[in-house]
């Protein structure tokens, strides 16, 4: 089968088109056609190698997984003996980054507790896109008590691919939103609902003097003093992603003991894909609630240049790598 493959860290100019083994699917797992994958932050710091927790977690001088691509759209082709949720024939959707990826390819193994049912109403790309994005949005935006309705939240680096998905759930949930983000992406998101946006490149919010019941970053690189002070007594600062430094050993280590003492929380909280998950993320979208926006699709063997497109940040919602034609 045909995979992009890469065996050292760099630059997009690594990825190359291979032609490697059909895995085979163990007891537990199905093995699945690929129609459609997409670009995650967690694929381009695999590519990269940077961060140094990349290293300590993917292979410290080479990727230990040589496939990227952890959202996954396709259909069922055969499965392991003791799996009975699913046959050949079916179409699911899921995330595997915890399986090892593989995703960028035309055939990929996935454990069925990562799967579920691809909703009819949802083309092949749109469930590649929504997955990891959906898990971050909706897990982060549960973090500690969760939103409630009436609530002011924050999302920072809305644009993105968890932005507009987080910004549709806290809308749902009647909160009011304000989005961050620079100015080209800023029209997309008042579209979505957002009620208030601000450009970060005009504007610091946490040096504005406005507080917010409920702050989702997903590009954090401030100080978490800078945080705190943008946050309503009893709110929450929940962080994505962003800086891999101090910030984010504060957040796993210091932050969790002050919240004893403190009725701001801050932290960081990792997501756990899961069916159920999957599961109302497909019920949401097909009552109109949460759907993936698409930048740009890319053939596989376009994926070098869809790295490249991620790499200039100018993209807008998700980056989708189009594997097989839908039947």
């Amino acid at each position: 089968m045909k995979a992009i493959v890469y065996t050292r860290y760099g630059s997009p100019g690594n990825l190359h088109m291979r032609e490697i083994p059909e895995p085979v699917p163990k007891e537990d797992e199905v093995l699945v056609k690929v129609h459609a994958s997409s670009i995650n932050s967690w694929d381009w710091d695999l590519l990269m190698g940077k961060p140094l927790l990349v290293r300590i977690i993917g292979g410290w001088f080479k990727p230990k997984d040589t496939v990227l691509g952890a959202d996954v759209a396709g259909v069922v082709t055969a499965v392991g003996k003791k799996v009975q949720d699913f046959k050949p024939g079916d179409e699911v959707f899921g995330d595997i980054a915890g399986a090892g990826f593989g995703g960028f390819a035309e055939y990929v193994v996935a454990p069925v507790r990562l799967m579920a049912h691809k909703s009819p109403a949802m083309s092949f790309e749109q469930a590649a896109a929504l997955p990891q994005a959906g898990f971050l949005a909706i897990q982060e935006l549960q973090y500690y008590r969760g939103i409630k309705q009436g609530q002011q939240v924050l999302i920072n680096g809305a644009g993105g691919g968890v932005g507009p998905l987080a910004l549709q759930y806290a809308k749902m949930k009647g909160c009011e939103v304000t989005c961050v983000d620079k100015a080209g992406k800023l029209d997309l998101l008042q579209r979505l609902g957002a009620d208030h946006v601000i450009d970060y490149t005009q504007e610091d919010y946490t040096g504005t003097g406005k507080q917010y019941d409920y702050i989702l970053d997903v590009i954090a690189h401030r100080n978490a003093s800078d945080y705190r002070r943008a946050l309503k007594p009893g709110g929450i600062f929940s962080m994505i992603g962003g800086s891999m430094g101090g910030l984010l050993l504060r957040m796993m280590l210091v932050e969790p003991l002050l919240a004893r003492f403190s009725d701001k929380k801050l932290g960081i909280m990792g997501y756990r894909p899961n069916r159920a998950g999957l599961e109302l993320m497909s019920k949401l979208f097909e009552e109109g609630k949460f759907i993936p926006v698409i930048d740009k699709t890319f053939a596989l063997e376009e994926t070098q240049a869809a790295f490249r497109y991620f790499r200039e940040g100018k993209f807008k919602g998700k980056i989708v790598i189009k594997i097989a034609a839908q039947q």
